[in-house]
């Protein structure tokens, strides 16, 4: 299974700063001590004219060059500096090489080891996104599925974001709103961050405090919500940990072995139908960063045994 990352462009946070950058480069190792099978690769950087398949001219120029106001700096929630856009481009890039893996070159499964940057809408970022990956990513599958050999420009390429991030995904929500070729499912925390959401095509809000069994029906639900009433030919599936009981931001109790069984439901319903997955992981900020890891790499184990089904040697028919 392919990995891709983009550890060596951090931020330069001040210290203090609630954003828990340390554990990019944490999950990268976990990933490579645990997982021999996972082959890691540092992400590409996406350019500007991938960037601008979902954000305005005008915000990508911003970011690049610091013409960004105080008030949008503080909705981003991280200090300007060089190193802002070149992260971020780099985690639309490793997004956007997960999709192609996991799509265009047969592998079933793909995962960026950040990304799911899903509050950041066309003009602005937000929460701790700066750039979209979720959209850039969808957008530029789309024009190179209508670029494959044979392909009919009357069919664009159907996804499906689904996004167990305790937050939900108001910036993807807003992008594609409207949009009949892309399917938003996401669970989140009714209570919690954006206050002000944005309708998906299938919103489940959650109550604090909510646990495993009723986390899951609701899980069953909004799958089931989504086969009824889309086909989707790829998945892009946001895999935060922050529903977990130990993160500080969640307010939901998810058990590791809850958020275990999430992962493996997303991963055989999308089995079932053959349906590509590209993988992000979104949020999480445990009280112990060592738990949002060790959650994370479960995540990562999960979707290995998913990519394992997708090979000729373990699937011979």
């Amino acid at each position: 299974m392919q990995a891709f990352y983009a550890t060596e462009f951090v931020l330069p946070l001040p210290a203090g700063h609630r954003f828990p950058m340390a554990k990019y480069a944490m999950l990268r190792d976990a990933v490579k001590a645990h997982l021999p099978g996972v082959q890691l690769y540092q992400a590409h950087a996406a350019s500007d004219g991938e960037l601008a398949l979902a954000h305005t001219p005008r915000y990508i120029r911003a970011v690049m060059d610091g013409q960004l106001s105080a008030a949008e700096i503080r909705e981003i929630g991280f200090p300007w500096s060089p190193g802002m856009g070149e992260r971020a481009r780099r985690s639309v890039g490793a997004t956007i090489q997960a999709c192609r893996t996991a799509l265009f070159e047969g592998e079933g499964v793909a995962a960026n080891l950040a990304g799911g940057t899903h509050h950041a809408y066309a003009d602005k970022g937000s929460g701790f996104c700066v750039f979209n990956d979720v959209a850039v990513a969808t957008r530029l599958m789309q024009v190179e599925w209508q670029r494959r050999p044979g392909a009919s420009s009357q069919a664009p390429l159907q996804v499906a974001v689904i996004d167990l991030d305790v937050h939900q995904g108001n910036g993807t929500a807003s992008i594609f709103q409207g949009d009949t070729s892309v399917f938003t499912l996401s669970l989140h925390g009714a209570k919690n961050f954006p206050f002000r959401k944005e309708p998906s095509s299938c919103d489940i809000d959650l109550p604090d405090g909510c646990t495993d069994e009723p986390y899951l029906d609701a899980l069953e639900q909004g799958l089931a919500t989504l086969d009824a009433r889309f086909e989707p030919q790829l998945v892009i599936y946001l895999a935060g940990a922050d529903p977990h009981e130990g993160d500080r931001l969640g307010r939901l109790k998810l058990s590791a072995d809850g958020m275990a069984q999430r992962d493996q439901r997303v991963f055989e319903w999308a089995w079932q139908r053959r349906i590509p997955v590209a993988m992000a992981m979104a949020g999480g900020y445990g009280h112990d960063i060592g738990t949002t890891v060790a959650v994370q790499l479960r995540t990562f184990e999960v979707a290995q045994a998913a990519w394992q089904r997708w090979q000729p040697a373990h699937n011979p028919s």
